[in-house]
């Protein structure tokens, strides 16, 4: 088992590695303004009708749906950082979806304008007036909360010791590995439906799905390092709040709009009074986890578990 824990922290830790450098950064907003520029310009030559039958057939004549194809490209940027983020902290990861959620609301109200063809004018463009602002405010709204929902959270760890604590932190990568592979498979799928028909699955739904089914997993992993009321409560409340994000990403506006407020309200109040509720306790569930795991420890873990310990203490992972 030791050595299953190493291979999958290995590979973990390599891919965010490689994720999260500074060439990895650059890679990823070169992607966009490449994306971004060449969406203009094929949606600019399907005007012309300088494509091909093949591509004619399923490029919209709008160009605000560049900026729509744009932002789906950065919702999955954020869907491939809460699976790296994962492993470090299941609370952020959730602050995570309810980001993704706010940029899926400001998504919906440029898409609210592509309903209409070019040139814009006040005509068309009045109907969309109360949807935008629906959904841009509900955007803002939930931008603000979780500066307050990140501002309470208290990281704190549910094994006692570093054995448990490193096999709990395996078990979430490994978990996180899955759900790359699965959000790699959705992905493909959708692309090969729009290419067949013009039409692809509702991508984001379809993850935040599979997400509902990895939270209540979670649940259960980790009540095998610590079953305590208030972690368990916390854990299925979170789960909780993704069924609500999944109900948001697909509800029309405006209830879309209020669904993700109180989602993002439910995760605040919930990181509240699990606080409220941790905070007189003693033992596992309420020891913090130390920024240097190792140097708290008497003894040296074994060989397996090293490369654990060194993700331990290197991103200071937080439960």
């Amino acid at each position: 088992m030791n050595r299953l824990f190493t291979t999958i922290s290995q590979l973990f830790d390599r891919m965010e590695a490689a994720w999260e450098s500074p060439r990895g950064r650059h890679f990823v907003a070169d992607t966009l303004i490449i994306s971004f520029i060449g969406a203009l310009v094929i949606i600019e030559a399907q005007r012309r009708t300088l494509l091909p039958p093949v591509l004619a057939a399923i490029v919209p004549t709008n160009h605000f749906y560049a900026i729509d194809f744009t932002l789906q490209m950065v919702q999955f940027i954020g869907l491939v950082g809460i699976i790296f983020g994962l492993a470090r902290s299941v609370s952020n990861t959730v602050g995570k979806q309810l980001e993704i959620l706010s940029l899926i609301l400001l998504r919906g109200a440029f898409r609210e304008l592509t309903a209409f063809d070019d040139p814009m004018t006040w005509a068309k463009a009045q109907p969309t007036i109360l949807p935008i602002l629906a959904l841009a405010t509900s955007a803002l709204a939930m931008f603000v909360i979780l500066h307050y929902y990140y501002r309470v959270q208290r990281h704190q760890a549910i094994a006692d010791d570093f054995h448990n604590l490193a096999g709990f932190v395996a078990m979430k990568k490994g978990i996180a590995l899955g759900l790359l592979l699965v959000f790699t498979g959705i992905s493909l799928y959708t692309v090969r439906q729009y290419l067949i028909g013009g039409s692809g699955i509702s991508f984001f739904s379809d993850c935040y799905t599979v997400l509902i089914f990895s939270d209540v997993l979670l649940v259960f992993v980790s009540m095998h390092y610590s079953s305590t009321y208030h972690v368990v409560f916390r854990n299925t409340g979170f789960a909780v709040a993704t069924v609500l994000i999944r109900v948001a990403v697909i509800a029309p506006a405006p209830f879309n709009a209020l669904i993700g407020i109180g989602s993002t309200l439910f995760a605040l109040g919930l990181t509240i009074a699990y606080n409220m509720f941790a905070s007189p306790l003693t033992g596992a569930a309420a020891v913090p986890v130390p920024a240097t795991l190792g140097a708290t420890l008497p003894i040296t873990p074994p060989a397996p578990l090293r490369p654990v310990q060194k993700h331990l203490t290197r991103n200071k992972v937080k439960l």
